[in-house]
């Protein structure tokens, strides 16, 4: 596994989905996806980094704030494409939901990302 697209995966997840304060966020972002990123999940498609963080906001405010994701699972991937199972809820505690994230990494940052959720 190439280190730099774990390190993405892991910001994806714990650095903007999982981070509360918005100034850490869109900077994290600004690190970890194009500018034109495009995601994908339940909501729907989005376009942007900008939106993406909006997303990621909009998750976080409507859950308890001691909600968390951890990571469920190696991530695999290459240079080019990655994958990580992931879970959120209390920590400590019985998952509320669990998801995968796929992504795409070009140049260096994630140019697209689409969300399944398990059942």
């Amino acid at each position: 596994m190439d280190e730099s697209v774990a390190a993405l995966m892991r910001a994806n997840l714990h650095l903007v989905f999982g981070e509360r304060d918005a100034v850490r966020r869109t900077s994290a972002a600004e690190s970890t996806y194009a500018e034109d990123v495009t995601f994908a999940d339940e909501d729907g498609p989005i376009t942007g980094r900008e939106a993406v963080v909006e997303r990621a906001r909009a998750l976080l405010d409507r859950v308890p704030p001691e909600f968390t994701f951890a990571e469920d699972g190696p991530i695999y991937g290459d240079g080019s494409r990655a994958a990580l199972a992931w879970r959120f809820g209390p920590p400590g505690g019985a998952p509320v939901v669990r998801g995968l994230d796929i992504a795409t990494i070009a140049a260096g940052r994630i140019s697209a990302l689409e969300t399944l959720l398990l059942s």
